[in-house]
């Protein structure tokens, strides 16, 4: 089975440290063109691009990659919270068409009762389900070319039409993830493809079958994904030495700050993410090769797989054995990750080809990827 494989925009900022460190890489729209033709050149198969308050808008970040990618998926958040169906349907379409056919939808009710307050959004966690229930109801009937008029418990819409078709019939693909009970009944009733951050396997096949059983029940079928950080090298000797780098920046300080903020979330998967580790540093490798230490101070998927290449995509194979066919992976710092994690890893997965540096013209830009750091800086050096 092929698998499609998106890496991540950093969109609020790329380090090579979690925590307080003097290295840092700030969210310019060239770094994000950078990554993504990179990421193109490369030959993953999608990119998702963040919503948060601390991202760059996501709908802007993915227009200014038109025309600078052609073949690349953009998986663009669609804040159904936040903003209104129509508007919503015009804009999708709208994307679509200048893309090509190349869009698929991120379908996020949120999870941050403080994010949400700060865009005057109210609702509570089921209402936010409920919200997003009749958003997607009304919003697939317009893509479909129908005038609406809809009258619910949330939203009301008189003479609701979309003037522009997308390229994809009957709408861009939806993807989604959420782990409570009304999430998966939404996932169930309306995406395409449903994610799970990465939890442990048989956590994960728990929900694969909670979504395949309530979609059934609709009539339907979903296709599954994991969200993961990855951190592969050589030798799985210097993968768990990166993973240990990468937090050696963190104060006990930062953990509690962290996760005192997490705690305020009435995210469930938020809250599935934390109790994997507790905040600890000694409990991080929740199941073999899969590593929390991300969850530390990073909201969302917090989770990594650690090792040489051919134990990362044994573990990776784990995971589609239990239906999924998506991987949407990140790591730290996004630029030589996804070569790194391209070239030590895509030839041990079915449906990529191998690639090096050698092979495609990757660099050029601000950051030299071969030397591994700034080269605007090092000049300046």
């Amino acid at each position: 089975m092929s698998l499609d494989i998106f890496w991540f925009l950093p969109t609020s900022g790329d380090t090579r440290y979690l925590g307080k460190s003097d290295f840092g890489r700030p969210a310019t729209n060239e770094y994000m063109r950078q990554i993504a033709v990179t990421a193109e050149n490369l030959g993953y198969d999608g990119l998702l691009i963040p919503t948060g308050a601390s991202c760059l808008d996501p709908w802007v970040t993915a227009a200014s990659l038109v025309p600078v990618t052609q073949r690349i998926k953009l998986l663009v958040a669609l804040r159904t919270s936040i903003s209104g169906p129509t508007a919503s349907a015009r804009q999708a379409a709208s994307l679509d068409q200048a893309l090509k056919g190349r869009l698929l939808l991120n379908v996020v009710p949120g999870g941050d009762a403080a994010e949400l307050a700060a865009e005057g959004v109210y609702l509570k966690h089921d209402e936010r389900y409920e919200v997003a229930d009749e958003f997607l109801g009304v919003w697939k009937r317009l893509l479909q070319g129908e005038t609406v008029d809809h009258e619910g418990r949330h939203l009301k819409l008189e003479g609701a039409r979309n003037y522009f078709e997308p390229v994809q019939q009957l709408h861009p693909p939806l993807y989604f993830g959420g782990s409570s009970p009304a999430a998966h009944e939404l996932a169930a009733k309306h995406v395409d493809a449903y994610l799970t951050w990465g939890e442990p396997p048989a956590a994960v096949a728990e929900k694969i079958a909670d979504v395949r059983e309530r979609a059934a029940r609709h009539g339907r079928t979903v296709r599954f994904g994991v969200r993961l950080q990855v951190i592969v090298r050589e030798t799985s000797e210097e993968a768990w030495a990166a993973a240990d780098s990468l937090i050696s920046k963190l104060s006990d300080d930062d953990i509690r700050a962290a996760q005192a903020n997490f705690a305020k979330m009435d995210s469930v998967g938020q809250q599935r993410i934390t109790a994997l580790h507790g905040g600890r540093r000694d409990k991080l490798e929740i199941s073999p090769n899969l590593w929390a230490g991300v969850g530390l101070v990073r909201g969302g998927a917090g989770t990594a797989l650690v090792g040489d290449a051919q134990t990362v995509a044994a573990r990776l194979k784990e995971y589609a054995d239990l239906g999924v066919d998506s991987f949407v992976l990140s790591g730290y710092p996004h630029l030589e990750e996804a070569i790194r994690f391209a070239e030590l890893v895509f030839p041990l997965l079915p449906g990529k080809q191998p690639v090096t540096l050698r092979d495609r013209a990757l660099t050029g830009g601000a950051f030299d990827v071969r030397a591994g750091e700034d080269a605007t800086q090092r000049k300046a050096a």
